[in-house]
């Protein structure tokens, strides 16, 4: 069975890879939107999973880094910067302001943390809200263009969803390297004890920051794709309640686990529009069943998964513990 795990992983993988390109053709314009929104949150979750998940830095600014993306972004493309160097222009910023949150991670940690980032979100919302001459303030940015890419324009639903799914698809593997890198071991370590990291030999204090700017750069690619998506933005969406959603969907896929952002995005995204056939009771039924899951697995659904293979594993060890045993028996 062993023999045959990879190739059908990579084989599963192809398939889910194909039919995210060739099932959206059929699509209409808000099924479109929809994926492409699920792609973006993905990345933005991806950025929380690295801080949260592997280096155990708790934060609720990640929806703050999804609003410094999406301004820098419509800023820039409203004054005729292409998109991309836009993108580029949020990473950097995004990086450098999470390189500065993180200093407060070196002095404090878990509940103490949250609190420190949760004030960085509200500064970050007042400043979208009342810093008109930048941001237009509660009138937003309107007719955010969507960019051209070797010449094709991207301003229909289907092209950009393009764009979005290749976005999702250059993080993913860019996040993929990062994790099995020594960057990404010594982030382990230091989620799993940061004493007995230092004590090792790793940087503590550059790892922690280094958690929280990547992480913070991943919010910002994923805002500067928001911007042209929807086409408008303000400060509301930017508040604390996506910062709140998107730690949701880290810990409800799975934090730590790499594939945890896909499904936390897949079922904060997609779940209330497969449940909207309940007409005014969809959204609680969405809240009861995100409640029942974390009461059942606090690590997530991909949490439920590795305890299953655990089990089998563990079986199967003890399987072969019992053959070798009587082998050896009737040799004896």
């Amino acid at each position: 069975m062993s023999s045959f795990g990879k190739p059908l992983k990579i084989a599963l993988g192809l398939i889910v890879i194909a039919g995210l390109i060739i099932v959206p053709m059929n699509f209409n314009r808000y099924g479109l939107f929809i994926l492409s929104q699920w792609a973006v949150m993905t990345i933005a979750a991806m950025g929380l999973n690295l801080t949260l998940g592997y280096a155990g830095q708790v934060s609720l600014a990640q929806g703050a880094f999804v609003g410094i993306g999406a301004y820098a972004a419509a800023i820039m493309t409203t004054h005729g910067w292409p998109l991309p160097v836009a993108i580029l222009v949020a990473i950097v910023l995004s990086f450098g302001v999470g390189w500065v949150l993180g200093y407060p991670a070196l002095r404090v940690q878990h509940h103490y943390l949250a609190f420190v980032t949760l004030a960085f979100s509200t500064l970050a919302f007042l400043v979208f809200r009342n810093e008109s001459w930048l941001t237009g303030g509660i009138y937003g940015i309107s007719n955010i263009p969507r960019p051209h890419f070797f010449g094709i324009a991207t301003n229909k639903p289907l092209p950009f969803y393009y764009v979005c799914l290749g976005s999702l698809a250059i993080v993913s593997l860019a996040v993929w390297w990062l994790i099995r890198s020594p960057w990404g071991r010594a982030f382990m370590a230091l989620r799993e004890n940061p004493l007995r990291a230092q004590s090792l030999g790793i940087d503590t204090r550059r790892y922690t920051l280094m958690a929280f700017a990547i992480g913070s750069a991943l919010g910002g690619v994923a805002g500067a794709l928001y911007a042209p998506l929807t086409q408008y933005i303000d400060p509301v969406p930017f508040n604390l309640s996506l910062s709140l959603d998107l730690l949701m969907m880290v810990i409800v896929g799975g934090a730590g686990f790499y594939f945890g952002p896909f499904l936390g995005a897949m079922i904060a995204v997609l779940l209330p529009e497969w449940l909207r056939f309940t007409e005014g009771y969809y959204l609680m039924l969405y809240a009861i069943a995100v409640m029942l899951l974390l009461i059942w697995s606090p690590t997530g659904i991909l949490g439920i998964l590795d305890r299953y293979l655990a089990e089998r594993r563990t079986k199967a060890a003890s399987a072969l513990r019992a053959v070798a045993k009587s082998r050896l028996e009737t040799v004896q």
